[in-house]
Formats: C-alpha cells, sequence, structure tokens
C-alpha cells in the first residue's frame, strides 16, 4: 500500500499545494542562480545569456555544464527532503517504499537489467550504423563526466521519481481515494515536464508519446510493486548510460560521451518499440520475479481510507 503511506503524516491538501510550488521554485530558479551567475561572468553581458542549451553548454564547457545542470536537481531534492520531513512529517523510507525497510536490492536489479539492455541496444546501433556516429573519447573529460555521473546523475534521477511517483501519487492518490488517477496524472505531467527539451524542438510533439508512455511504465512499476526502488534503478540506469554513452547536439545531455550522434534526428515509428515492446516486456520479467498479483485492483482499484489503513496497520502490530 504505496500510496496509504502518505497518512503516516501530515497530509492535508493544502500542504501538498505549499509543497509543490515550494519545491518548483527551488528546482526552476533558486537551482538555476549558479548557472544563470556562471553564463553572465562567462559572457560579461546578461544580453548575451540564451536559452539554447547547446548554445550555453559550448560556452561554458559541457562538464561545467552538465555540474551547473545536475545543481538545479540537487537544489530541488534538498527542497522536497525538506517539504516531506518537516511539512509533512513523514519519514522518507515511508515516502519510498510500502515495505519494511528499502530494498536496495531492487534498485540494483532494475538499474543493472535496463543498464544492460540500454547500453547494448545503443552500442549495437554504433556498429551497425557506424556512419551516424563520431567516437569522441577523450580520456580527462571523460573521466570528469564519469565522476560527475556517479555523484550526481542519481541524484537528479532519484528526484524525478520522488516527485513524480513519490510526492504527486500519494498526495493525489489519498484525495482522490484511487489509483488510476494519480497514475494518469503523474506519468502524464512526467512526460510534460520533457516538453521544453531540445529533442521535443528537434522531433516535434511526437517524443512526447516516448516521454508519457515512460512515465506510465514507471507508475505501473511503483503500483505494481508498492515502492519506488524499481523505478530509481531503472531511472538511473537510463541516464547513466545514457550520459557517458552517446550524445548529441540536440539533446538535454550534452556531455564528454564516448560516442555523438551525428545524424539528422527523425522521428519516426521506432519511438514507440520501447513503449509497445521492450517496456511490456520488462513488466513480465519483473512481475515474474517479484510474484505480482491482482493487477486490476492496484492499477484501477481504490485508495483505502485513513481509518481503514490504521486499523490494517493495528491489526499487523498486534499479530507480530
Amino acid at each position: 500500500m504505496f500510496i496509504e503511506q502518505a497518512y503516516k503524516g501530515l497530509h492535508e491538501g493544502w500542504r501538498y499545494i505549499v509543497g509543490f510550488i515550494t519545491v518548483f521554485f527551488a528546482w526552476q530558479f533558486l537551482g538555476g542562480i549558479p548557472l544563470i551567475v556562471a553564463v553572465i561572468f562567462k559572457t560579461k553581458n546578461f544580453d548575451s545569456f540564451s536559452a539554447d542549451l547547446g548554445v550555453i553548454a559550448q560556452t561554458l564547457g559541457l562538464n561545467y555544464f552538465f555540474f551547473l545542470i545536475m545543481l538545479t536537481f540537487l537544489a530541488a531534492m534538498v527542497a522536497l527532503y525538506v517539504v516531506v520531513k518537516y511539512l509533512h512529517k513523514l519519514s522518507f523510507k515511508n515516502f519510498t517504499t510500502s515495505r519494511k525497510k528499502v530494498d536496495f536490492g531492487r534498485i540494483w536489479f532494475a538499474f543493472i537489467l535496463w543498464g544492460v539492455i540500454s547500453s547494448s541496444i545503443a552500442i549495437a546501433d554504433v556498429f551497425l550504423t557506424p556512419e551516424n556516429y563520431e567516437y569522441q573519447f577523450k580520456l580527462m573529460p571523460f573521466l570528469v563526466l564519469l565522476g560527475l555521473s556517479i555523484l550526481l546523475l542519481p541524484i537528479q534521477t532519484s528526484f524525478e521519481e520522488y516527485f513524480t511517483r513519490g510526492y504527486l501519487m500519494q498526495g493525489i492518490g489519498v484525495a482522490v481515494k484511487n489509483r488510476w488517477v494519480p497514475l494518469v496524472i503523474s506519468s502524464s505531467l512526467f512526460g510534460l515536464l520533457h516538453l521544453f527539451n531540445p529533442e521535443v524542438e528537434k522531433l516535434g510533439y511526437g517524443i512526447l508519446v516516448y516521454y508519457i508512455g515512460t512515465g506510465f511504465f514507471l507508475g505501473i512499476l511503483t503500483l505494481m510493486d508498492e515502492g519506488l526502488e524499481l523505478p530509481i534503478g531503472f531511472h538511473a540506469a537510463n541516464n547513466f548510460f545514457t550520459a557517458i554513452l552517446v550524445t548529441a547536439d540536440w539533446t538535454a545531455f550534452q556531455t564528454h560521451s564516448i560516442y555523438k550522434d551525428i545524424s539528422e534526428p527523425v522521428l519516426g515509428w521506432d519511438v514507440l518499440v520501447p513503449v509497445l515492446v521492450i517496456y511490456p516486456i520488462l513488466l513480465f520479467i519483473m512481475a515474474k520475479k517479484y510474484k505480482w498479483s491482482n493487477w486490476k485492483e492496484k492499477l484501477f482499484g481504490s485508495v483505502k481510507t485513513e481509518a481503514e489503513f490504521l486499523a490494517l496497520q493495528d491489526a499487523d502490530s498486534s499479530e507480530i
């Protein structure tokens, strides 16, 4: 009962509104101050500031730009932690999972599984279509990127999971008392948060099918597994291996990766392959491993009232 974990803290509607605004402000405004200051110092002119991520990345240097972008998520994660702990009086364990403790084995399983699959797909494409890629490996810049990715990327990916499939899913779920509404809203918002990514400008709004589809996949993982461990591991692997293996001038992650995609991007039917083929296979694998059942109830059923949830908690405690 992951959504119901919110009952272990303070969960009035106004708290979620204040919390959402606080986190969003820290993420989009406070977290961006170092980036803006860095650009101003570099160009010596505020008028020279560009909203084009590619221009900013080249102006500051790829690793420095990557570091500053990660700081925005660090600010957001700190704000979310403060909101959960002090505004909602909810422990981060209960905010993460319905289990007695966070299952790091699940995080590593999802990370390794998707890391192997996504890396294999990327490497296979490099070898099958070498004309589309430029080998750009440079040892020192790559090692800096690797260090930054290990230290900071898990903060970025975990924040997105905690914010959409944690904070919003729990808050909306206890308000509407069902599971499908928070699944739809959090998954759609996850996709729409990528609306201003350079990929959307380059490929068009059709790419949102992939982002929203990924949101639904991660939302289903959360509800079926009753925790955020699997989404956290998957998301970390996805962004980590993307950052170090392949970059492009038109992507949000412009890094000193091993390869650079120099092809002209085209939005095709392949955008549906992850959503319609790969994600269902991953769901099947995880369902078998973790013995999921009762899909209809977990995805479309009702959320217990606070009284019902606390009664169950008391009954479980008395049996121990």
